[in-house]
């Protein structure tokens, strides 16, 4: 007995899509399904876009707060990476990210693989906290 595909799912709207990429075979870990850790590098990567927006100079990942695998992700899936800041701090930003894919057979499906909530800091020359402008 096989269960049930999950059910498609609609994008976010009051999020910005800000990656969108296709895993490829060297992508995999042994199981072929793609490499958890692989998915977490694209996360970081999409999740950094907004705050460089707001730090105006050099940042740095400094916290996972929450990193959630809901699906399998599969070699061809077309991935899209949607982000959201969710608090501005003092020196900080802390921003939900949602990763969806379109399968490799039935693009314009979406399927909610992850979802994460990363902070990131701005820093300066040292590699130290340094205030976020003010915009």
């Amino acid at each position: 007995m096989s269960t049930p595909a999950p059910a498609a799912a609609h994008l976010p709207t009051d999020q910005e899509l800000v990656l969108k990429v296709i895993p490829m075979p060297g992508d995999c870990n042994a199981n072929g399904d793609i490499f958890g850790g692989w998915v977490m590098a694209q996360v970081d990567l999409a999740g950094s876009v907004l705050p460089a927006r707001y730090a105006q100079g050099r940042m740095a990942t400094v916290a996972v707060n929450e990193f959630v695998f809901k699906q399998p992700v599969r070699v061809g899936d077309i991935l899209s990476f949607f982000a959201k800041v969710q608090r501005i701090g003092r020196t900080s930003i802390t921003v939900k990210v949602e990763v969806f894919a379109e399968r490799f057979g039935s693009q314009g499906q979406y399927h909610k693989v992850t979802e994460a909530l990363v902070t990131y800091v701005a820093i300066d020359a040292q590699g130290k906290p340094r205030e976020i402008p003010k915009t």
